[in-house]
């Protein structure tokens, strides 16, 4: 097929890709809406939050199967071996990799996101007491962030942190923050790697029509925990690295297998 063959394809699929990401959009606010009134009081203590956890878990399955997204877990440790605390580390290309998340981890975790998200109309109320919001530009509200993470982890809950700190448009994997690794070994609580195949296949970040959104089944791999007993500051930097090297391999794997 000709360069302009495909860049002709490309401008057909403008207008179905627009169509299905404003369906998805819409989708995704309806059900916001019709679920706030529940996330309003059960977010309200924080005893109720498991039952706001489940709740999210029903929501992250009506964003994905109205608009037909599917998914396809493989597990590289057993579902119920996860540790509890731990720190999932996963990659990020897209924005259905946090939806994905309340579906692919069955306990309840807290997630880490960024700033912005409490300027979204009605979603701020999960970082209110809930989640995490962190400024990472912010050295006082990094450091405010991963304190709370800390106070949370010796409750016993476990923390979900995106290490690239922003989202990749292409699929490739970006270099990764000291943050999540630090508070792992200051805790001495596992790593969780998760790495999400081809979620910027199906609704990729960028412009609105220059970029792809479509059905599809999203594939995830959960990778073995970490042990982070006895490492010191010390060993950050290889862990770093070692959760690094796991999740680009496994997407060299995945990229391998489908040329």
């Amino acid at each position: 097929m000709y360069r302009g063959e495909v860049k002709q394809m490309n401008y057909l699929l403008i207008i179905p890709r627009a169509l299905w990401k404003t369906f998805f959009i819409l989708n995704f606010v309806l059900g916001l809406i019709v679920l706030y009134p529940f996330f309003f009081i059960l977010l309200s203590k924080r005893k109720w939050f498991p039952l706001a956890y489940r709740l999210k878990r029903f929501w992250a399955r009506w964003i994905m199967i109205v608009p037909l997204l599917f998914y396809k877990i493989t597990w590289k440790t057993k579902k119920e071996n996860l540790p509890q605390p731990c720190i999932y580390c996963a990659n990020h290309a897209s924005y259905l990799d946090i939806v994905l998340s309340y579906l692919v981890i069955p306990k309840f975790f807290v997630f880490m996101g960024k700033q912005e998200l409490d300027r979204v109309p009605l979603f701020r109320i999960f970082f209110k007491d809930m989640n995490i919001l962190v400024n990472r530009q912010n050295l006082k509200s990094s450091h405010r962030a991963f304190v709370r993470a800390g106070v949370d982890i010796d409750r016993g809950q476990a923390v979900f942190i995106f290490p690239e700190a922003g989202i990749s448009s292409s699929g490739k994997l970006r270099g990764f923050k000291n943050g999540a690794f630090k508070l792992a070994i200051e805790k001495q609580i596992p790593v969780v790697p998760i790495t999400y195949l081809n979620n910027w296949k199906l609704i990729q970040n960028g412009g609105f029509f220059k970029t792809t959104g479509k059905p599809g089944i999203s594939r995830v791999v959960v990778h073995p925990p970490i042990s982070t007993i006895g490492m010191s500051q010390e060993d950050l930097i290889p862990l770093r690295t070692q959760v690094y090297n796991i999740i680009q391999n496994e997407l060299n794997n995945h990229t391998n297998e489908n040329r």
